[in-house]
């Protein structure tokens, strides 16, 4: 019995303190988030005139990490080196610093994400907290509680934030202790930044689909397609960052040179399309706007020069962007509704680049529908076998 009641104190502790970091850390993603939304509504306004400042830009972000950020520009890194627990602290600086880098990444016009951001916010806040409790696995458990309190205040997708914290981490293996401190944490965080304005994406997809023998290996047959993307992406995406990083060792360089480079390639391309999140594909995708054949594949390239050149944010909303655009091209070759092949898209490329399971199905059923969880949980499950175990996180560990 006095086992239970301890066990009982500590979860409850736990609770309590998930609570305060749902807060926190959701006031912080609505600060982020709402300034980088202004940022970028006035990047597309002006897009010819701060794209080509994109390298200065590469290199004020170098210079103010090498001022005062140290070994801070390894980011997600950190994150997961301090859940495998071979960090024991992760520099709180990191937090200003990641959140600057990313505003000056997409004000210039980088095609980046804001995932990383949240995510390293929820998680530097939270573990500093854990280290402070009195139980053993306090610190990795408060880690993984803000990793889904960032995620969750960003994207306001409380579910798949709390399943992405658990499973990201280690392939194969969840911290169930964690289950419910992350759930609080990220349901808090989604209604703190909620009410403080910013806004959640979601579609009411209303097409009818029947879930017969043709339909599910159509569906199969678009797995395999979106697991092999994501698992490219993240292939490409670490070999892009390591050779790069050989030819130019010296980041300055490397930002500055790679950054004129996007630079150009994103005024040719369509004059800033491909520039930033890619919410315009995504809101394209649904809303029957032009989506051009090539448009995930300059995109899928563009990511990747940019975070292989140094700038700062993150990879998934550029691959939602990815999947909703490759999954409108796809549709007719399938006979298949548009909108929906975009949604298996968004959230299977998200699956398959970043080797999750559940938290991917879960995104799907939390901005599409709930009803469409089935069809979500197929074409995941294809795409996460298919996607080749690469990741676009090279600290994600596997017990396989």
């Amino acid at each position: 019995m006095r086992k239970y009641i301890v066990e009982y104190k500590e979860i409850g502790l736990y609770a309590v303190v998930a609570v305060f970091i749902g807060l926190i850390v959701g006031m912080l993603d609505a600060l982020f988030g709402e300034v980088l939304i202004l940022i970028s509504n006035f990047r597309d306004s002006y897009s010819v005139y701060l794209i080509p400042f994109l390298p200065i830009a590469g290199l004020i972000i170098v210079y103010m990490y090498k001022k005062i950020g140290k070994n801070t520009n390894k980011g997600m890194s950190l994150v997961f080196s301090a859940g495998n627990e071979e960090l024991q602290e992760i520099p709180k600086r990191m937090i200003p610093l990641t959140i600057i880098g990313t505003w000056m990444t997409h004000l210039f016009g980088g095609s980046a994400g804001r995932e990383g951001v949240a995510v390293q916010i929820g998680a530097t806040f939270s573990h500093a907290i854990g280290r402070k409790l009195p139980y053993r696995n306090a610190s990795k458990i408060m880690l993984i509680t803000g990793m889904a309190a960032g995620f969750g205040g960003l994207f306001e997708t409380p579910f798949a934030a709390t399943f992405f914290a658990l499973e990201v981490l280690v392939v194969g293996k969840l911290e169930y202790l964690a289950l419910f401190p992350a759930l609080i944490a990220a349901f808090v965080a989604s209604y703190v930044s909620h009410f403080l304005g910013l806004e959640k994406f979601s579609i009411n997809l209303d097409v009818a689909v029947t879930m017969d023998s043709q339909t599910i290996f159509k569906m199969i047959i678009l797995g395999m397609v979106f697991g092999v993307v994501g698992g490219i992406f993240a292939y490409v995406l670490g070999y892009s960052k390591q050779f790069i990083g050989k030819k130019i060792p010296d980041l300055s360089k490397r930002i500055f040179f790679v950054g004129i480079l996007v630079s150009l390639l994103l005024l040719i391309f369509h004059m800033g399309r491909y520039s930033g999140l890619g919410t315009n594909l995504i809101a394209a995708s649904f809303s029957g706007e032009s989506i051009y054949g090539y448009d995930w594949l300059i995109k899928f390239l563009l990511t990747i020069l940019t975070l292989a050149a140094g700038f700062q944010g993150g990879e998934v909303t550029p691959i939602f962007s990815i999947g909703s655009s490759l999954g409108v091209w796809l549709a007719p070759l399938f006979g298949l509704p548009v909108e929906f092949v975009a949604a298996l898209g968004y959230a299977s490329v998200f699956s398959s680049a970043t080797n999750t399971l559940i938290a991917p199905a879960l995104i799907g059923a939390e901005v599409f529908g709930f009803n469409y969880l089935p069809y979500f949980l197929l074409t995941v499950c294809i795409s996460y076998i298919f996607n080749g175990n690469h990741s676009i996180y090279k600290g994600q560990k596997s017990i396989f």
